[in-house]
């Protein structure tokens, strides 16, 4: 014959056996909240740095446009301006000089004129060119040429701006098509050159 449990060990047991679930489930609460915490600060901490990179993905894109526009502005704009050729007799340090030969009507010869001096220009040989506004002797390289070059700090731009994109924002994709553009870009600057 099996002995009768006696009544206080079975009233404890049952007591006990009630009071364990809720004990565990209090328990539970405090991890969980503590989980819901670290997942929105992660969130959170996700979010800003996506907001941070895509501001200097957008500051190096407006640098390289605002580089380019200085000189791609009087390159591609370039009705009711001065359009002729200069021929590069002398260069110094930072800008050579030549005669200016009118090609638009209304523009006057120049016995000098000046252009900066960049990859985009050797001496004795002759380009065509838009005269600056204001009066000035100050010349840009014009045609397909002028153009490629005057956006070539674009191009730095977009191969800079590819890095962030791929690496800090995870779009290899679209880093793959803005290293290309700015390759591209460079490539043909180069060659036309």
């Amino acid at each position: 014959m099996i002995p009768a449990m006696p009544a206080t060990a079975a009233a404890s047991h049952r007591r006990s056996a009630h009071r364990g679930p809720a004990r565990r489930g209090s328990a539970r609460r405090g991890p969980v909240g503590r989980g819901a915490s670290r997942r929105a600060s992660a969130v959170v901490w996700r979010f800003g740095r996506l907001a941070a990179a895509w501001v200097v993905v957008s500051l190096i894109l407006l640098a390289g446009v605002w580089g380019s526009w200085g000189t791609a502005q009087h390159v591609m704009l370039t009705k009711g301006r001065e359009q002729g050729t200069i021929t590069v007799v002398r260069c110094g340090a930072e800008s050579c000089s030549g005669p200016y030969t009118p090609l638009s009507p209304g523009s006057l010869a120049r016995e000098r004129v000046v252009i900066e001096k960049t990859v985009a220009v050797r001496g004795g040989r002759t380009y065509t060119v838009v005269v600056k506004p204001g009066g000035g002797d100050d010349v840009v390289r014009s045609g397909p040429a002028g153009v490629l070059y005057a956006w070539v700090p674009m191009g730095g731009a977009l191969l800079l701006a590819s890095v962030v994109v791929a690496g800090g924002l995870g779009r290899a994709r679209l880093g793959w098509v803005l290293a290309g553009s700015g390759v591209a870009l460079l490539t043909a600057a180069f060659v036309a050159v």
